[in-house]
């Protein structure tokens, strides 16, 4: 199967937004490869290190949200 990294990583920051505290952490529960590409992509900061949450960039929360609605909002 090919499978679409791009939309993987999609859902991975849509899933993020649930748990979003202090305004642009997030937990690190993705992996790894995801966290990387997300990193690369400029999403979130630097996810190598001891602590269980990363920090969104201002462009990876604006990106989570937008997709967390997008992905997950019930259409009223």
């Amino acid at each position: 199967m090919d499978i679409d990294e791009d939309k993987i990583d999609e859902a991975a920051l849509a899933l993020m937004y649930l748990t979003l505290h202090d305004h642009y952490r997030v937990w690190k529960q993705i992996d790894w490869e995801v966290t990387n590409r997300l990193h690369d992509k400029g999403l979130i900061c630097d996810p190598v290190g001891k602590a269980k949450s990363v920090v969104l960039t201002d462009e990876g929360l604006k990106q989570s949200e937008e997709l967390f609605n997008k992905l997950f909002s019930k259409d009223k």
